[in-house]
């Protein structure tokens, strides 16, 4: 008998899978996931309306407050205007946004007249300052002093300009960190939040 040799075809083992590779692809993915996990979050956390934002006292009662008003001194509490509507803005001298801001609040408190309190109230400023500016531009609604921010803190202001829409039941409705560039603008917030009941 004699022995045939057959031809028996020799397969090379599998190459290694390239690790550089699949950690690029896996760190893409990781990062692709990450993005759109943020712009859902902002998406339902922000809404469209830029003025509107979420924070922890939406649809509570406003922190009470007793602070000095800049032209006599004399104390105002937020219990003074119970049932009213009320706007209540944080600004200071030195906020160049909150400088072009003034006009629109003022033509809006004007227009707005008895039906919703205005309440302009200082931040990290000083009291000088602050009544010097106040008699220079004139403001028609109420200014208050807030001397070492813990209103501002009860509040949870963050910066400045920010303004708080309160209903006539005292509570915060929602408040606004950037500011409103047209009269029709901040009147528009008003009705939509404070006097849509």
């Amino acid at each position: 008998m004699t022995a045939e040799t057959k031809d028996v075809a020799v397969t090379p083992a599998a190459a290694p899978a390239d690790t550089g590779a699949n950690k690029r692809l896996v760190g893409v993915g990781i990062a692709l996931a990450v993005m759109a996990l943020m712009v859902y979050v902002m998406a339902r956390g922000f809404g469209t309306d830029p003025h509107s934002v979420p924070f922890l006292l939406s649809g509570k009662a406003a922190p009470p407050f007793t602070m000095k008003r800049l032209d006599t001194g004399q104390n105002v509490s937020l219990e003074q205007f119970k049932g009213r509507p009320i706007v209540m803005h944080y600004w200071a001298t030195w906020c160049g946004p909150c400088k072009y801001e003034i006009p629109v609040l003022d033509a809006v408190a004007r227009q707005y007249g008895d039906k919703v309190v205005f309440i302009g109230v200082v931040f990290e400023d000083t009291e000088p300052n602050a009544q010097r500016f106040v008699r220079e531009l004139n403001w028609s609604f109420l200014q208050l002093f807030d001397p070492k921010s813990t209103i501002a803190v009860d509040y949870g202001v963050s910066g400045v300009p920010e303004t708080y829409f309160i209903d006539k039941r005292g509570i915060i409705v929602t408040k606004s960190i950037s500011p409103f560039e047209s009269p029709r603008e901040l009147s528009a917030m008003i009705t939509s939040t404070i006097l849509k009941d």
